[in-house]
């Protein structure tokens, strides 16, 4: 194994959080560094980060517990169940709709405008998702809209899960961490991950504050994204680890928050027609080699979780730096290729 603490001041990484599992048991777990540059509160297990993107794997599972429920489907046109707010219809929409499949493996034909989806500038202004998708904050300058024919090409899009989440609040009239509460974090002891949209300082001990890849703590120390199953989540690598582990079992019909194996497989199933794609996650390998992933990353802060479904194994690693590089770049990418 490499030396991490050598590998961490070469990157100038603040703290470092990681788990690994073999065949349904923790195999190695560590943890480096400190909360806050110059302080001296240690990373442990309980220390929450911002994962981000990893938000998109979490929302995908959510929308196939809805799907084995048949509350959704995912070859339907959003629109026959949205109310808040509809996909614009237009020439590109007359021939293919855009349906939850399409929007949980980036091939809506939804693009991010240029300059979208930043980090949250003040918590007394969160604007609602249709004000999001309509194009009147400056978190989303323009209004969300098709420009390529769904299914036709792969554009990663937090707006495509935006369009998720306002659906599954829309049938469900609840709020998305409400739903993420009750049928993820709550059956599987997900305690250390949670969805804010504001954080008080009454809940900040565990917390870790975000760095640069000089090591300076970013503006306000925390990143709070207001689009929460686009890039909402935080937590630990014990609670995802909790999570993919239950995701090993759903493949064995043994899911504790009821994924049946025909759910589960399809999350790490080809998508449209980019074979490394599933939905909310990305695929390598074939076969019982097969591995997905999910990473994150944002303002002072990296992610990645990495899982081998049919061989039983996986890793998640979670800084409070962002190193100006890809994850499979850094030190992640040192750790992942000295396991794997």
């Amino acid at each position: 194994m490499i030396n991490i603490r050598e590998r961490m001041e070469h990157y100038r990484i603040t703290g470092l959080s990681m788990v690994a599992f073999v065949k349904g048991k923790i195999s190695k777990e560590d943890h480096f560094g400190v909360l806050e540059a110059g302080t001296y509160q240690k990373i442990n297990e309980h220390t929450v980060f911002n994962a981000c993107s990893i938000s998109k794997f979490l929302t995908s599972i959510l929308v196939m517990k809805f799907v084995e429920q048949g509350i959704v489907d995912l070859d339907e046109d959003v629109n026959e169940k949205l109310v808040s707010w509809k996909v614009p219809d237009n020439q590109l929409t007359k021939h293919k709709q855009v349906t939850l499949r399409n929007l949980l493996c980036h091939q809506s034909g939804i693009v991010d405008p240029e300059g979208s989806f930043m980090e949250l500038e003040s918590f007394n202004e969160i604007p609602s998702m249709v004000e999001i998708l309509n194009g009147t904050t400056l978190y989303c300058p323009t209004t969300i809209e098709v420009t390529y024919e769904p299914e036709s090409e792969f554009h990663y899009s937090d707006a495509g899960f935006c369009l998720v989440q306002l659906l599954l609040e829309d049938i469900t009239q609840k709020p998305f961490s409400h739903l993420m509460d009750n049928f993820i974090f709550k059956p599987l002891r997900m305690t250390n991950s949670t969805f804010p949209t504001s954080l008080s300082t009454s809940n900040l001990d565990n917390f870790a504050c975000g760095h640069d890849q000089n090591g300076a703590l970013i503006p306000g120390k925390y990143s709070i994204y207001p689009y929460l199953a686009a890039c909402g989540i935080w937590t630990t690598p014990s609670d995802l680890t909790k999570l993919l582990l239950d995701i090993m079992n759903a493949v064995k019909g043994q899911s504790k928050i009821g994924i049946t194996t025909k759910q589960a497989k399809e999350l790490f199933r080809s998508q449209g027609g980019k074979e490394w794609t599933g939905l909310g996650v990305f695929l390598d390998g074939t076969d019982e080699k097969l591995e997905f992933s999910s990473l994150g990353w944002g303002v002072g802060f990296q992610c990645m979780l990495v899982a081998y479904p049919y061989l039983e194994k996986g890793i998640v690693m979670m800084t409070n730096t962002d190193t100006g590089m890809h994850q499979m770049k850094g030190i992640m990418g040192e750790i992942y290729h000295a396991l794997y």
